[in-house]
């Protein structure tokens, strides 16, 4: 018998504290905590845990509105009720290292859809070795955007912002603060040391940029073997049917070894990892690739069919999925791969050998479902419910809410997962991604064809990364479910 949430809501609040009518009284000062704590309560998934979200926490309503009115910031509030600030933020050891809030919910759903207030640059922030100070390196430049029209490529050197230099203490508010528009100073790089030159780009950052997520797809043929490679960036649902079109052209140029180079990826959708590892293993819809696990509330309410996700063989608009049923895999990922691309390799291992060339991964096990003040519907977001958010609260959260499992049922991978083969990016020599010569792309292709290169893999300058500019979008390294939560008593 199915049953609504937002009346689940009400009969756990008051069942557990003895709440007479008035127990959801508060404060309108407090509107956005409110949310936030009801929110949190029902879905975090370590809810269980959480001092601040227990069930019998409040012993009356005036101790409910107490707390929600102890913290004016609504982000501090956020993090002090998952956990605490300390365990939450900043620690590798941490329970949690990924929830997070957006004061505008608009911002984060654009985000999950590609589109970010962007210049176009991509790049990573390195430290000079023993030194706060920091410097930029170009990744990839995004098409049609400001990046794309300025004399600034792959494997470009920045140290200065407006004729600052880089630091631990400046690189957030220089880079990603208010100012649109700044100027780089860039340095060159001789033998293993960066000094400063000359030259500078000035940038600027504009709104509604969409990031294609397929930046190099190509199928190259090396002693005979055709190999497909694709560089993707994000799993972004709106480009699924460009995904699975990608896979066609694979198909049809007869690939039939793949390399998947996630190095950049930090994540997105489930769904679109669900239908990218079925391009790559098949479509056989009886085969599980990933089981959800939510917190003990939310679990006991879900059957075997809502939590588990089967490898599929058509897009979510009724396309044919095209697959290349391949045995193996080869899989550029480093420190910068999270989530979903994480997920992909987890959900796929079962059934495929995948082969890791690069370094061990993020660590980033959880899921999301992105929240909105939006109560009828248990405060999860829908597009088709826009006008049913609390016009007065636009923030939104993005919590942990489960871990996706694969069909061993393993999702142990807190700490990254670890490469077969360590390679390490060069920032002496970044090479042209989709190159045959680009380092991780020729260690693969070494790999697949047996033939070891005539190269050297040694890494002059290896990058001891601190940041990276897709950190600071609204989607950040998320995984995100995509797919309605229809909760059913049993």
């Amino acid at each position: 018998m199915k049953k609504i949430l937002g009346l689940l809501l009400i009969t756990i609040f008051l069942s557990c504290s003895d709440k007479d009518d008035d127990a959801f009284v508060y404060p309108k000062e407090s509107t956005v905590q409110n949310f936030m704590w009801q929110g949190l309560n029902l879905w975090y998934f370590w809810q269980a845990d959480a001092p601040n979200l227990g069930d019998d926490r409040f012993a009356t309503n005036d101790d409910y509105v107490a707390y929600l009115e102890s913290y004016t910031d609504p982000e501090e509030f956020f993090y002090q009720t998952c956990y605490n600030h300390s365990n939450v933020v900043g620690s590798s050891s941490a329970i949690d290292r990924f929830s997070f809030v957006e004061d505008d919910y608009e911002t984060l759903v654009n985000s999950l859809s590609g589109v970010t207030k962007s210049n176009g640059l991509e790049f990573g922030l390195a430290r000079n070795e023993g030194s706060t100070n920091l410097f930029g390196y170009v990744r990839y430049i995004i098409p049609n955007s400001n990046a794309s029209t300025k004399d600034i490529a792959r494997g470009d050197i920045f140290t200065r912002v407006n004729g600052v230099q880089l630091t631990d203490a400046n690189y957030i508010s220089l880079l990603f603060g208010s100012s649109d528009t700044y100027t780089l100073g860039m340095a060159d790089i001789s033998g293993t040391v960066v000094t400063d030159n000359d030259r500078e780009v000035t940038l600027t950052k504009s709104e509604g940029l969409q990031e294609d997520p397929i930046l190099v797809a190509k199928t190259v043929e090396v002693n005979g073997t055709k190999i497909a490679y694709l560089m993707y960036n994000g799993f972004t649902s709106s480009y699924n049917e460009q995904l699975n079109t990608v896979f066609g052209q694979f198909k049809s140029a007869g690939a039939t070894e793949l390399v998947l180079d996630l190095r950049y990826n930090p994540g997105g959708s489930v769904n679109s990892s669900r239908l990218l590892a079925s391009m790559v293993y098949g479509t056989n819809t009886s085969e599980l690739y990933v089981r959800q696990r939510w917190n003990d509330k939310i679990q006991s309410m879900l059957n075997k069919e809502q939590l588990e996700d089967y490898f599929a063989n058509k897009t979510d608009s009724g396309t044919a999925l095209n697959s290349l049923n391949l045995s193996k895999v080869y899989i550029l990922a480093t420190g910068s791969s999270a989530s979903a691309s994480e997920l992909v390799m987890n959900g796929l291992a079962p059934y495929v050998n995948v082969f890791h060339i690069g370094e061990t991964t993020r660590g980033k096990n959880e899921f999301s479902v992105t929240m909105v003040d939006d109560i009828d519907n248990d405060y999860i977001y829908r597009s088709d419910r826009e006008n049913k958010i609390n016009p007065s609260n636009r923030w939104a959260m993005q919590p942990l809410m489960g871990r996706n499992e694969n069909s061993e049922g393993f999702s142990d991978y807190t700490s990254g997962l670890t490469p077969d083969v360590v390679l390490a990016e060069d920032l002496a020599d970044l090479g042209i991604l989709g190159d045959i010569d680009e380092p991780l792309f020729a260690r693969a292709i070494q790999e697949i064809t047996g033939v070891t290169a005539k190269r050297d893999f040694s890494v002059k300058i290896p990058v001891n990364e601190v940041s990276n500019s897709k950190m600071f979008t609204a989607i950040k390294d998320n995984m995100y479910l995509d797919k309605p939560v229809d909760i059913t008593f049993q």
